[in-house]
């Protein structure tokens, strides 16, 4: 039986465009789970640079690993500045669930 090879999958590799990156944000969002939305915005920051997206957020390379890993719990204020970052904002509108 032929031995079926297999290599990681990675996110970043896929985020190309601008478009990309908010369908693939807005659907994180949409999970609604905080570490999935960590998880995907370290995505993007891979996919964009992680060492420029943590200049131009001024925060630590590492740190910003750190906060945007599967397991982490970033602040609020970390992620605000990585969407800065990266070019993106943040916006409210209204649920269609109660």
């Amino acid at each position: 039986m032929a031995k079926i090879q297999t290599r990681p999958w990675d996110a970043a590799d896929y985020l190309e465009t601008k478009e990309d990156v908010v369908l693939y944000l807005e659907a994180a969002f949409e999970d609604g789970d905080p570490g999935l939305i960590a998880a995907a915005l370290g995505d993007v920051a891979r996919a964009k640079g992680m060492t420029k997206v943590a200049a131009d957020a001024g925060l630590g390379r590492e740190s910003l690993y750190k906060a945007l890993s599967p397991g982490g719990n970033p602040e609020f204020a970390t992620v605000l500045k990585v969407m800065r970052a990266l070019g993106l904002r943040l916006h409210a509108s209204a649920s269609t669930a109660r």
